[in-house]
């Protein structure tokens, strides 16, 4: 049932986009769920998604924001508030949707934040874990009869390269014990959200509910809004002039490798594994630190299983798969 953490013969690749990824596909009758789906690659997620057949639910921490961009968007879309740092919202929202429809075909963990400065939510969680990870455990625990009731449901969830600057560590994940760290904080739930989904496929399975965690690439987006100009000059993202660095993807290209895992028919009956560029990714070689690739901390199936438990602990939430 495991499989390899390998490239397999993809079409697509680093400069796809969204749209070309869907070209040939009907989604037709399928219902998809896209957390953040009205900013940077979200917006372009859904906008491939729609355009493709499919009926689009977004989560939306501002659901004004969200109509006066996807309302131009062609396709059926509808708009829910989620504020994935806040549990009721959580219950709120997948209650909603559970009300509203009764499968869900597609669910694409897609919202973020990166790099803030320590924030914590009312439980005393830090922010970036607590909305990265632990919402979207919440939220895909909450819709669990949703994605089973489906044929051959997909789970994605958008970690990140960022997954490489820090392992999760499970027995202080909220700082409570060590000095904040911003992008140490961004790198743990980036491997927060890969090994997510690697316990999620492996429990999954038997249900024919198969996950997929996804590095979309170095895009220009609000994802940077913690971010000075200066700063990200410095990490060589910009130019002195301000003009993005040319490997980075536009928002179409970004958004491709989750509609890819989210749709390819190469993917059938596989799971677990983190992609990139259009394709599953092949493991890194610590060497060479700007290439592609994942590292192990992402794949351990040990810690992903401990991560698990910890998650149930720390949202109440049981997830029975």
């Amino acid at each position: 049932m495991n499989t390899p953490q390998a490239p397999i013969e993809s079409p697509f690749g680093y400069r796809s986009t969204a749209r070309e990824v869907v070209y040939s596909v009907d989604l037709s009758g399928k219902q998809v769920l896209v957390t953040g789906g009205y900013s940077g690659i979200g917006t372009e997620t859904v906008r491939a998604l729609a355009g493709a057949g499919a009926h689009v639910i977004v989560g939306a921490r501002r659901p004004d924001a969200a109509h006066e961009v996807l309302d131009e968007v062609v396709g059926d879309i509808s708009i829910l508030p989620l504020d994935l740092s806040d549990p009721a919202s959580i219950d709120a929202f997948a209650a909603s949707v559970a009300e509203k429809w009764d499968r869900l075909d597609i669910l694409i963990n897609n919202a973020a934040i990166m790099a803030s400065p320590l924030a914590r939510d009312a439980r005393g969680y830090e922010m970036q874990f607590a909305t990265n990870h632990l919402g979207h455990f919440q939220l895909t625990a909450r819709l669990w009869p949703l994605l089973k009731a489906a044929n051959k449901a997909r789970v994605v969830v958008l970690s990140s390269i960022g997954h490489r600057i820090s392992p999760v560590h499970i027995d202080d994940p909220h700082y409570e014990h060590r000095e904040y760290e911003k992008w140490a904080a961004y790198g743990q739930a980036k491997s927060a959200n890969a090994l997510f989904a690697l316990q999620l496929d492996k429990l999954g399975a038997e249900h024919d509910v198969r996950a997929f965690s996804v590095h979309p690439g170095g895009i220009a987006t609000p994802l940077q809004r913690h971010l000075t100009m200066e700063e990200q000059k410095a990490m060589g993202w910009y130019d002195d002039e301000g003009n993005v660095h040319e490997a980075f993807k536009s928002t179409e290209e970004g958004a491709s490798t989750s509609v890819w895992c989210a749709t390819s028919p190469l993917l059938e009956g596989k799971g677990g594994v983190y992609c990139e560029d259009c394709n599953i990714a092949a493991l890194a070689d610590p060497e060479k630190p700007r290439a592609g690739g994942v590292f192990p901390n992402a794949l351990d199936e040990d810690v992903a299983a401990r991560l698990w438990d910890k998650s149930e602990e720390m949202t109440g939430v049981t997830f029975r798969p």
